[in-house]
């Protein structure tokens, strides 16, 4: 008879429940959070990179890299002090050309520059590449890249018990074209494959 009683007392169940329940609640909670954190850091990088970027396409603007980069690093680190910030900037002569290899003449119709054949050096580095912008904020009339990457430890540890890395590394790019105060410096130049 006590045994009957003791099975069908249903009193501290919803206290078993909850701990049951609980740590799949906090780590959904918790997950839901850093990826909110995360948006916010991508949506205020976006922005700072698209100000610096508006910034970089006048005259001049080359001897004040580090001044526009400068601006970029403290938006984000107010938000994340401990974050690595790395830059970079590629001009191309117009924007079709943003991440289109340099063309080559395929004699021996291979799909590769080699052997000699001619190709048109947009860059003037005298190398044929798969990336034709050269590095840096170019010159006038240029179509330039610019790419931000922030990475940083995440802000709630307990994605790393789901096997989410503990680094999250985002990045913001934008392509603007610098304004016409000269003609364009780069002029593409015919090289050879080696």
């Amino acid at each position: 008879m006590r045994a009957r009683s003791i099975i069908r007392d249903s009193s501290g169940a919803a206290l078993v429940e909850f701990a049951l329940v609980s740590p799949v609640l906090l780590l959904l909670i918790l997950g839901i959070f850093d990826m909110g954190y995360n948006y916010y850091i991508q949506s205020q990088l976006q922005g700072a990179v698209q100000k610096a970027a508006r910034d970089s396409t006048i005259e001049g603007a080359a001897g004040r890299s580090t001044t526009i980069d400068a601006r970029v690093e403290r938006a984000v680190r107010q938000i994340v002090p401990s974050a690595d910030v790395d830059f970079s900037r590629k001009s191309y002569s117009s924007f079709t050309d943003v991440g289109r290899a340099e063309e080559f003449s395929d004699i021996d119709g291979n799909g590769t520059c080699n052997d000699g054949e001619p190709f048109e050096d947009a860059n003037d580095n005298g190398v044929w590449d798969r990336d034709r912008g050269a590095d840096g904020f170019g010159g006038a009339r240029d179509a330039v890249l610019y790419v931000v990457t922030v990475s940083y430890q995440r802000a709630f540890g307990v994605t790393s018990l789901i096997g989410v890395p503990a680094t999250f590394t985002t990045n913001a790019t934008t392509v603007l074209r610098n304004q016409p105060y000269s003609e364009q410096s780069t002029v593409a130049t015919v090289g050879q494959c080696l």
